[in-house]
């Protein structure tokens, strides 16, 4: 770490959000590591299920649109962050007073809001912060923080299954997380008013626009995003066919959510440079996690939960840090409304048809997945392509 005051105050401001996103990520993943079983055992259908999850995300994400245009309107970064994350956090303890799916379902999805008022406003406060210690390694750490608490959540939510033989009691559980998160949130809230006067300018770069290299990388995003089974319907899944004990699905949720972590902050570290290019190969990699997950044994499913893993460390590094570095000056909360709107339009219309397929065909799902995530592999292409342009112009 440099001797620079300002690189280490906006380390400090990075691990501090980190610190939010680990006792978060500890209460809504280990809500949504069982969200899929939770749901079945309420009587809801494999349909359904698919179609929740990638509803949620959409929920999740296209709402950010809004919270984005918002944030970038009045600068209030911290007052979306705050309430955002209330709605997100406080709803998950009372899942346990859910008996009907829809009940629970209609929890998930206000669960999905509050990230979504959050969402744009949060990438916003810690860009400023990262691009002081370079920008997909303070996104890379921040992820590898936020999947500690996505590794912690689904294990907490194991025990109590465990222990306690039911849902309910493990919702209420992960009301100490929630509140550890926001406590957290008001220390970051109280030492950094201004996260913007951390930004590291670059006077050589003076994008004013949306460039077409965005839109590309923007389209190439939605289609990895379509590639991904949502877990919900992974746990369906392991649930239905009985392939795993109910305890022990919240542990391979937590098995990928480390690999995600580790993945983030690896691939943050080293390929701050080559980002698109890496994306390539990770779409590669990916599109044959859904084949593994649904077709496979028991080893080769707990390696198509590596990949998926995988692939959401990507998303958490190296899309997030592109994002900062490809959006206009003043339009970063738009630049990242738009990005989640892709993304969870692409992992909406995804689930919906890994959904529909998976009652009717596992090849034809495992064959759509792939192709979604060779399609961006193209647009991938496209945008470095566009970008060498640029460069040469």
């Amino acid at each position: 770490m440099s001797e620079d005051p300002q690189e280490k105050s906006a380390f400090r401001l990075v691990v501090l959000l980190g610190m939010v996103s680990l006792c978060a990520d500890m209460t809504y993943e280990g809500a949504w590591s069982v969200a899929g079983s939770f749901l079945a055992s309420l009587g809801a259908s494999g349909a359904m299920v698919g179609f929740l999850g990638g509803f949620g995300e959409l929920v999740g994400h296209a709402l950010r649109l809004i919270s984005g245009a918002l944030v970038d309107r009045t600068k209030r970064y911290w007052g979306f962050t705050i309430f955002g994350y209330s709605i997100n956090l406080l709803t998950v303890p009372l899942l346990s007073t859910a008996f009907t799916w829809p009940a629970a379902a209609l929890l998930l999805m206000l669960e999905r809001v509050g990230k979504a008022v959050r969402g744009p406003a949060k990438d916003v406060i810690l860009s400023h912060g990262a691009s002081r210690i370079g920008t997909s390694f303070g996104f890379g750490l921040h992820e590898a923080m936020d999947q500690t608490g996505a590794l912690c959540g689904p294990l907490l939510m194991a025990w109590a299954l465990s222990h306690w033989g039911n849902y309910r009691a493990g919702f209420q559980l992960l009301a100490i997380p929630a509140a550890l998160a926001l406590a957290a949130l008001l220390t970051a809230r109280w030492q950094y008013p201004k996260p913007q006067d951390l930004e590291k300018t670059d006077a050589g770069r003076q994008v004013t626009h949306f460039s077409r290299t965005y839109w590309l990388f923007l389209g190439a995003c939605a289609l990895m995003a379509a590639g991904f089974a949502d877990f919900a319907l992974i746990a369906f899944h392991l649930e239905k066919q009985k392939v795993f004990a109910s305890s022990v699905i919240p542990v391979l949720y937590a098995m990928a959510m480390a690999i995600d972590g580790i993945s983030a902050m690896m691939m943050g570290r080293w390929l701050d440079k080559v980002r698109l290019q890496a994306l390539m190969v990770v779409c590669v990699v990916v599109s044959c996690a859904v084949g593994l997950m649904f077709m496979g044994s028991r080893p080769m499913i707990v390696a198509g939960l590596a990949v998926w893993g995988m692939g959401l460390g990507a998303i958490g590094s190296l899309v997030k840090a592109t994002v900062a570095k490809l959006a206009p000056g003043g339009k970063r909360g738009s630049a990242y409304g738009y990005y989640h709107t892709a993304f969870g339009g692409g992992w909406f219309l995804g689930s919906m048809i890994l959904g529909q397929l998976y009652d009717r065909s596992m090849s034809a799902m495992a064959a759509t997945s792939a192709g979604f995530e060779f399609a961006a592999v193209a647009l991938f292409y496209l945008a470095i392509r566009e970008t060498k342009l640029q460069k040469a112009a």
